[in-house]
C-alpha cells in the first residue's frame, strides 16, 4: 500500500509541476476583452491557449505538454501590432501588470524580471557610454568608471542567470567595451568589428522571439560610419551591411532567412530606400519566399513588392486611335492618377464623374483610366463622358492582365504617382485623391 501511495504522490507532483498558468492584469480594463497566447518558433508561431479579459483581469492556463520557449500574448488586432513576449520555461507561474502606457511588467517570474531588469539596467549603461562620446568628453578616469560598471553589470547579469532561458539573451546582448581608451571613430569601428561575437544566429531560442532580428536590423541600418555621407553612399552601406547579415545566417533554415529579409525589406520601404528595398528582394526575398511557411507567400510577396509605395508603377499601354501610349513614355505632370474602373460598377458610375469635375480645378495631373471590361459594348459611351482622362481597356476583367499586375479586388481603385510614375499613395476614394492633391 505504502508503494502504491509513493507512486502517487510522486505522479500528483508532477501533474503539479506540469501545469503553469500566465495571470495578471491589464489597464485600463474596460478597454481589453481577449488573449490569445502563441508558442514562437523560429519562422513560425503555433497557437496554444486563449482565455477572456474580465474587469482588467485573467488566467491562461498552459497545457501540460506545451514546451519552454518564447511565447507571444496577442491582446488586439491586429495580431502584428499588439501583442509582447514572455518566457516560459515550463518551471514556474508568470504573473505580470500590462498598462496601455507603461507597457508590461512582471510581478512574478525569475526569468522576465531577469530579462526586463538587465536590458533596462544594461542600455542604461551603453547610453552613458555612448553619451560620453557625444559630449566630446575626453576624461579618461571618467571613461574607465563608465567601461568597468558596464563590464561588471554585465557579468553580474551572466552569473544571476545561469541555468536559465533568460541566459541565452544576455549573453548574445553582450555589448562592445573597450579595455582602453579610445577615439569616438575607433570605438564606432570596434563595435561593428564585434557586433556578432556573442550573436549566435542558429541559436533556436534567439530565433523564436523579435530579440535577433531586431538585433540583425539595428545592425543593418545603424552600423554607418559617424561622419555624414549620401543618400546614395549611405544605401551602399546599407546592402554591404545587409550582405554581412546574409554571410552570418549561411547556417540557418530559409525559413527564418526569409522572415529576416522580410523585416528588412519592410524597414527599407518605411525609410523611403527604395534602391535597397530593390536589391533585398532580387538579391534574397524572391528566392526564399517559396520556403516560407505560408504557401501563397511567394506570389504575395511578388505583389506587395509591385506595388509598393515608392515603387515604379508597372507598365500600361494603351492604343488612342492608331497611337500607342505607355505610361513610361508620359511626361510633363506633377502627379498622374491611375484609375481602375467598370463601366457596369454602379459605384465608378457616380464616384467618376464627379472626380472628373474636380480635377478640372488642377493642370498638373494626368489620369489614366483603365476599364475592366467583357467588351466595349458599354464602355465605350461611359469613357466618352470623361473627355479629359486618357482612357484604356482591359479586357476579361478581373483575370485581365493589367487586373492581375496591379492586384485590381474592386472597382474603383486609384494609385496616385509622382511625376517619375513612382507610387506615392493609394486613395481610397474620389475625396481622398483630392485630399493629397491639396496637400
Amino acid at each position: 500500500m505504502k508503494k502504491y501511495l509513493v507512486v502517487f504522490i510522486l505522479l500528483f507532483a508532477f501533474c503539479a509541476q506540469a501545469q503553469h498558468t500566465i495571470s495578471g492584469t491589464f489597464s485600463p480594463a474596460d478597454k481589453y476583452k481577449f488573449l490569445l497566447a502563441y508558442r514562437l518558433k523560429p519562422g513560425s508561431q503555433s497557437f496554444i491557449a486563449n482565455t477572456t479579459i474580465k474587469d482588467g483581469k485573467f488566467s491562461l492556463n498552459i497545457p501540460e505538454n506545451a514546451k519552454a520557449g518564447m511565447y507571444r500574448l496577442v491582446y488586439a488586432v491586429p495580431q502584428d501590432e499588439f501583442y509582447f513576449d514572455v518566457i516560459y520555461n515550463g518551471k514556474e507561474d508568470v504573473e505580470l501588470a500590462f498598462d496601455a502606457t507603461q507597457g508590461v511588467s512582471f510581478i512574478s517570474s525569475e526569468e522576465n524580471k531577469i530579462m526586463t531588469s538587465y536590458f533596462q539596467n544594461i542600455g542604461s549603461l551603453v547610453s552613458q557610454l555612448v553619451n560620453f562620446y557625444i559630449e566630446g568628453n575626453s576624461d579618461k578616469n571618467e571613461f574607465r568608471e563608465c567601461a568597468d560598471q558596464l563590464r561588471s553589470t554585465q557579468k553580474a547579469y551572466e552569473k544571476q542567470s545561469e541555468n536559465l532561458m533568460v541566459q541565452n539573451f544576455i549573453f548574445a546582448n553582450r555589448p562592445y567595451i573597450p579595455s582602453n581608451f579610445e577615439s569616438v571613430q575607433d570605438y564606432i569601428n570596434h563595435k561593428k568589428e564585434h557586433y556578432f561575437d556573442h550573436l549566435k544566429v542558429d541559436n533556436s531560442v534567439l530565433q523564436a522571439s523579435d530579440f535577433l532580428t531586431d538585433k540583425l536590423k539595428n545592425y543593418v541600418f545603424t552600423a554607418l560610419p559617424a561622419e555624414p555621407v549620401s543618400s546614395e553612399e549611405t544605401e551602399k552601406l546599407i546592402q554591404a551591411n545587409i550582405k554581412k547579415v546574409n554571410n552570418k545566417l549561411s547556417p540557418v533554415a530559409d525559413a527564418y532567412k526569409f522572415d529576416v529579409f522580410y523585416n528588412l525589406w519592410k524597414m527599407s520601404i518605411n525609410g523611403g530606400l527604395n534602391e535597397t528595398t530593390d536589391f533585398i528582394y532580387d538579391s534574397y526575398l524572391k528566392s526564399l519566399a517559396t520556403s516560407s511557411n505560408d504557401p501563397n507567400k511567394a506570389q504575395e510577396l511578388a505583389s506587395q513588392h509591385r506595388l509598393r509605395i515608392g515603387a515604379k508603377a508597372p507598365e500600361l499601354e494603351w492604343k488612342t486611335g492608331n497611337k500607342q501610349n505607355k505610361l513610361s513614355a508620359l511626361n510633363g505632370f506633377e502627379n498622374y492618377l491611375l484609375v481602375f474602373w467598370s463601366s457596369t460598377c454602379s459605384h465608378c458610375l457616380k464616384e467618376l464623374p464627379e472626380l472628373h469635375k474636380e480635377l478640372n480645378k488642377y493642370n498638373n495631373i494626368k489620369v489614366i483610366a483603365v476599364g475592366l471590361e467583357d467588351n466595349e459594348d458599354t464602355w465605350i459611351p461611359e469613357s466618352a463622358k470623361l473627355p479629359n482622362f486618357e482612357h484604356a481597356i482591359a479586357l476579361g476583367r478581373w483575370e485581365s492582365k493589367y487586373a492581375r499586375t496591379y492586384d485590381i479586388r474592386q472597382t474603383p481603385t486609384y494609385f496616385l504617382l509622382d511625376s517619375d510614375k513612382r507610387i506615392i499613395a493609394k486613395p481610397e476614394n474620389d475625396k481622398e485623391v483630392i485630399e493629397l492633391l491639396r496637400k
